[in-house]
């Protein structure tokens, strides 16, 4: 059985961001912090998306599924931190830091890990959430539209030109993590919706993914292949790990999906293989 992996004195922070929506950034992070609870992890979630809302449906739909049927499913503590309505630019940057920083000193104490949602734009909220990231994953779908989030390419050659605006902006953030605690981020891009066939442009996104790890510090790892079972059980706020915990067994493609989840852990390096 796996264990989660814990640090001693505070909670890991693990941030799931990029400025692209239709990613998987949210369903990501669902079954992320779900992989984590049931592997008996204290697992807190922050959503800074506060107009989408994404994951704190997902996670209301799972509540709510909860009670409705009377199961004993693992449920995190979840916080939305909205937008300040300040109407000066300044101030209202001060003000979401400030809720940020407030939500994460009242959820550490109590919890091992604490994922922070942030939204698929670039906003001062996302920028603070890319911050304090001990771990920030990067979904990107298996195509160059996606890649472009990361680096200009040249289309002939395959060659990175320049990092991307999105690319920058996580260096600044690793810059300010480190000015203010001197801690590291371990940045990780996953690849989602995988296709199961070999492909021209599946090895062409690899090829220029691993040009683009050393040059702007990241590594990447296969994600969330493409299976309707990622995304068909949000309604009732579950994921593929609950589906036999819930009074059914799962078939053989869901145990690959499965499989796929659990790799996906471990090469974040957020549970150990024992």
């Amino acid at each position: 059985m796996d264990a989660p992996v814990q640090e001693p004195t505070r909670a890991r922070i693990i941030v799931v961001g990029n400025e692209k929506g239709g990613s998987g950034k949210s369903t990501t992070a669902m079954h992320i912090l779900t992989g984590l609870l049931l592997e008996g992890g204290r697992v807190a979630a922050v959503d800074l998306d506060s107009k989408q809302r994404t994951l704190t449906r997902y996670l209301e739909n799972r509540q709510a599924f909860i009670t409705r049927n009377g199961l004993r499913l693992p449920m995190p503590e979840f916080v939305v931190v909205p937008e300040s309505d300040l109407p000066l630019r300044t101030e209202a940057d001060a003000d979401e830091a400030e809720r940020v920083a407030a939500t994460l000193a009242d959820l550490a104490p109590r919890h091992d890990f604490i994922l922070i949602d942030c939204p698929g734009s670039d906003t001062n909220l996302s920028r603070i959430g890319h911050s304090y990231a001990d771990l920030l994953i990067t979904p990107v779908n298996d195509s160059f539209i996606d890649v472009d989030l990361l680096a200009t390419v040249d289309p002939d050659t395959l060659k990175v030109i320049k990092p991307s605006r999105y690319a920058v902006m996580v260096w600044e953030q690793r810059k300010q993590r480190f000015a203010r605690d001197r801690q590291s981020v371990d940045w990780v891009v996953i690849r989602n919706r995988l296709s199961h066939l070999d492909a021209r442009n599946k090895r062409n996104v690899g090829h220029v993914l691993q040009s683009l790890e050393k040059r702007i510090g990241f590594r990447f790892l296969p994600g969330l292949s493409e299976r309707v079972i990622f995304r068909e059980l949000f309604l009732s706020g579950l994921t593929l790990m609950d589906l036999d915990r819930t009074g059914g067994g799962i078939n053989m493609a869901q145990a690959a999906a499965r499989q796929e989840m659990r790799n996906l852990l471990l090469g974040l390096n957020l549970i150990t293989a024992d």
